[in-house]
């Protein structure tokens, strides 16, 4: 097994959430539910997923050659930074909207398509690109060890068990919008 097959297997839940989002823009979907796909979107999406790129994953591609600056690490680093700013934003949009600032659901909208559009992009590089690079330059050692250490990052950054609560919110959401 590849440890890149763990990360493309969440990047398949990670799609799903970005379906549901889809499906808000064109329904009447509760802010509540809004701020659920947000929680999704903080936790599984950017202090799991994310974490385990960008604290495993990338800097042994790097030692492995595959550049930062100017390379497809660097590329995803930043869109995971604009996607944060993209949650930032509609997060605040959100809080707007609930303090009787009707107008902010236009930026709610804004942000949540931008995010979209960002995160289904930045997927199709990652599965297309970056990963078969890595894959084509760590042995079978390397990947079980990359494996572990993915199983460490998701235990301190978001807690044993955590990842399967994440994936039952989503199913929930889902059968609501």
């Amino acid at each position: 097994m590849y440890a890149s097959d763990i990360l493309k297997g969440e990047h398949r839940i990670i799609e799903r959430m970005l379906n549901v989002l889809r499906r808000t823009l064109s329904r009447e979907v509760s802010i509540d539910t809004i701020d659920r796909c947000l929680d999704f979107i903080r936790v599984f999406a950017d202090k799991c997923h994310h974490g385990k790129e960008e604290t495993v994953l990338f800097p042994v591609l790097e030692a492995k050659g595959i550049p930062r600056e100017g390379g497809p690490i660097g590329v995803m680093l930043l869109e995971h930074e604009q996607g944060r700013g993209y949650i930032r934003a509609l997060s605040e949009a959100i809080d707007l909207y609930r303090s009787g600032v009707l107008e902010a659901k236009e930026r709610i909208y804004e942000n949540i398509t931008n995010y979209v559009n960002l995160l289904t992009q930045h997927i199709q590089k990652e599965d297309n690109i970056l990963f078969p690079m890595g894959d084509s330059v760590l042995d079978a050692e390397e990947h079980r060890e990359l494996i572990e250490d993915f199983e460490r990052v998701e235990e301190e950054r978001i807690g044993v068990g955590k990842h399967e609560e994440y994936i039952k919110l989503l199913e929930r959401i889902e059968l609501e919008v």
